[in-house]
């Protein structure tokens, strides 16, 4: 099911102006991926526009808010850089307390049927579906993370023969530790393990990519730290970069363009060693693009 809402160009400041090689016009369109109790859940697609039909590699950017607020705009920004580099990059809502009276749980399970919904019908939005990436800050790290670790809470309805799994991982500031060390204990209603990433890794966990504040009093840098260290005991690739004196949310745009910039960059350099980024990096004229 596919259902057009919106269907936008986006015309970043200057991106027309740069080589072919370094930049994708980039088109926007929403969808609805997802209905549930009356509601339905979009997801707002950025995608590269290429001369031929290619599959692309995807990016999905779960936003943040403690599982209580926030909307799919929160990593617009990353979002429309990446599509100009050759991914389609989608940004899904999903449900939360203050919206929709629901708990974590509920969140879990739409970031998981999100992805799932990318998997079937990926192909055509013209989605490499085998290099999926999930992304996201804050609790909404937390979400990407579970779409990896988590396969036990899910929707009924949820087409369970269909992985969610991601390709790789990048996470910023991420909930990984849901107990009483982390964050969100007492909005989990005594379940706080079966949605806690850091104690369900195995081995075979996709790649994975940390940019935490390591002055962060929301999450605690060792919380990010201990899941680098039982990713590593399991033999997983997780990548942790910090940044001193920095707290939560340091890598939004509104708050800290140096530091939005420094994750964008890291971003891409994560992407770019794993062959999912076409084109060259330029990083620095988006940024005055977007002053």
């Amino acid at each position: 099911m596919i259902r057009r809402i919106v269907f936008v160009l986006i015309a970043i400041s200057g991106i027309f102006n740069f080589s072919a090689a370094q930049k994708f016009q980039v088109e926007k369109n929403t969808l609805v991926y997802k209905e549930i109790d009356g509601v339905q859940l979009e997801m707002v697609i950025y995608q590269p526009k290429f001369e031929f039909n290619v599959k692309v590699p995807a990016i999905v950017f779960y936003f943040g808010g403690g599982w209580v607020g926030g909307n799919p705009g929160h990593f617009d920004l990353q979002a429309q850089y990446l599509a100009s580099r050759g991914m389609v990059a989608v940004c899904p809502d999903y449900r939360t307390k203050s919206k929709h009276g629901t708990s974590p749980f509920e969140s879990v399970k739409d970031a998981i049927s999100a992805m799932r919904y990318l998997k079937i019908h990926g192909a055509e939005m013209g989605i490499d579906t085998s290099r999926i990436v999930a992304s996201g800050g804050s609790a909404g790290g937390h979400l990407a993370a579970c779409t990896a670790l988590i396969d036990d809470v899910e929707e009924e309805t949820d087409n369970k023969n269909i992985s969610p799994k991601p390709f790789a991982l990048v996470l910023f500031n991420p909930v990984v530790d849901t107990g009483k060390n982390g964050y969100g204990q007492e909005k989990l209603e005594g379940r706080e393990f079966e949605v806690s990433p850091v104690h369900h890794i195995t081995q075979n966990v996709p790649a994975t990519l940390i940019m935490h504040g390591k002055a962060d009093e929301v999450v605690p840098y060792e919380n990010v730290k201990r899941f680098q260290d039982v990713m590593k005991q399991e033999e997983n690739e997780c990548i942790l970069k910090g940044y001193k004196k920095q707290g939560h949310g340091f890598f939004n745009y509104n708050r800290k363009p140096r530091f939005f910039k420094k994750t964008l960059q890291r971003t891409e350099i994560f992407l770019d060693d794993n062959n999912l980024l076409k084109g060259e990096s330029w990083i620095k004229k988006y940024m005055k693009s977007l002053k």
